[in-house]
């Protein structure tokens, strides 16, 4: 019976245990702060490495509610600063199988670009874009 107890208080410390499951979150970029928040951040599991984009969707105006958009690993993330690059035309429509991103631009705005992902939006101009790249292109 010792031994068995004995062998339960070690058994966390061993060969990478299912009990210990250290996970960290590190911003790597405010894209937007204030009342329609976006951020990209990175999710440090046990074993693997998740990128994440948090928005706020823009069409529920009751009360917030924030989307995560998960990417797997770097080069699916790299896709999607790649997709920012290929439209360049009003109208423009990037899919991929998750979400879209549709690129708009008015005389008034300038240049925007809408991403829908399930149930939810949001807007990104043309700045908070350049923030969005120049960080993916950093990793």
């Amino acid at each position: 019976m010792k031994k068995l107890l004995l062998f339960a208080l070690f058994l966390p410390f061993v060969g990478g245990s299912s009990f210990m499951r250290a996970t960290s979150t590190i911003t790597l970029a405010d894209v937007r702060t204030g009342k329609w928040p976006i951020s990209l951040e990175q999710w440090t599991g046990h074993r693997d490495t998740a990128f994440v984009l948090l928005f706020r969707d823009q069409q529920v105006m009751v009360g917030e509610v924030m989307d995560t958009l998960p990417f797997k690993n770097l080069s699916q993330l790299r896709y999607l600063d790649s997709a920012f690059s290929v439209l360049n035309n009003n109208g423009d429509l990037a899919r991929f199988s998750d979400f879209t991103i549709k690129r708009s631009t008015t005389r008034v705005d300038g240049t925007s670009y809408l991403l829908r992902y399930k149930e939810g939006t949001t807007e990104f101009r043309q700045p908070e874009v350049a923030i969005l790249r120049g960080t993916i292109r950093k990793l």
